[in-house]
């Protein structure tokens, strides 16, 4: 079946796209999270579920998803086994391949169906914008918080990228408060080794923000993860570097700073100088990718 909607997703239509279909009355959208059912709308219309073919569905090109616990599919690839797949996949019709059908929402329990064997699966097809397709995943993974901290920051950013959504709009529709969608997004600012940690869930999204504008964060990351500690610790930690930096840089010569501060300005990097009484030393550029290595190498080939 096929359901038009506006964009508040009152169901105005349902057309029947093959005979054997099933009926499921409104308790089904209950199970979607209240999110997902106020994109469906409230009706007292009957929803209609129609199976198809498993081969007939693609991943959705917006799935903020990118990671899926291996022992969570088993679980539920076990449970469909013993029972079938009791919740419908929600599915678009696919702009390019005649007869195939985009996932919105239902990407694990239909890599799980596949897992346990089945041909065909139960779907509520609706024709929607690329916009509300994204909505729709983002909604269904934050309330089942089935995303991880970094999957859930892009999605909210993409949002803002690609459907001119600000912070307010985001925390509006997904019921988060605006500080909460800034502090997600700001996660992104990360070292992308430490994006990878919190990724593959080495880190939380806690550890992962007192890292936020560290210079070492990486090295900092790594003891962490070694020494398995708390976000309280880690606070602490952190703190201990910054005031013990503050010290040091606070003891130096005016003009060694302004020094430091030139050069900042000029290669974007954190730049520090240590000065001796012999007037010796060293300078120390701290780059945070191989993007920021490059850019400071062809900058002294360019002027020296």
């Amino acid at each position: 079946m096929t359901i038009n909607s506006e964009d508040n997703f009152e169901i105005d239509s349902i057309e029947l796209i093959q005979t054997d279909k099933k009926k499921v009355d409104t308790h089904f959208k209950k199970g979607l999270g209240r999110g997902l059912s106020s994109l469906l709308g409230d009706t007292t219309k009957k929803i209609e579920t129609n199976k198809v073919p498993v081969k007939d569905l693609i991943r959705n090109k917006f799935q903020p998803r990118k990671y899926f616990s291996k022992e969570n599919l088993e679980e539920l690839t076990n449970s469909i086994k013993e029972r079938g797949l009791i919740q419908p996949i929600i599915v678009r019709p696919d702009k390019l391949g005649e007869g195939k059908y985009e996932i919105i929402a239902g990407e694990r329990r239909w890599l799980a169906s596949q897992n346990a064997g089945l041909h065909q699966v139960p779907v509520v097809v609706l024709d929607v914008s690329d916009e509300k397709s994204l909505e729709f995943a983002i909604v269904e993974n934050v309330q089942r918080q089935d995303l991880n901290p970094i999957e859930e920051a892009k999605g909210y950013q993409r949002l803002i990228d690609d459907f001119k959504y600000n912070q307010e709009k985001v925390s509006k529709f997904i019921g988060k408060s605006r500080s909460y969608i800034a502090n997600s997004q700001r996660l992104l600012s990360l070292p992308k080794e430490i994006i990878q940690m919190v990724e593959k869930n080495a880190l939380t999204s806690g550890h992962a923000r007192a890292l936020i504008n560290l210079n070492n964060s990486i090295e900092i990351a790594k003891k962490i993860i070694k020494e398995k500690l708390s976000v309280r610790q880690t606070e602490i930690l952190v703190k201990a570097h910054r005031d013990k930096k503050f010290k040091l840089v606070s003891k130096k010569d005016s003009n060694i700073l302004d020094l430091q501060k030139i050069l900042e300005d000029k290669t974007g990097l954190n730049v520090t100088i240590n000065n001796k009484k012999n007037n010796t030393g060293t300078i120390a550029f701290n780059y945070q990718n191989l993007e920021q290595l490059d850019k400071l190498i062809d900058t002294i080939k360019k002027n020296y």
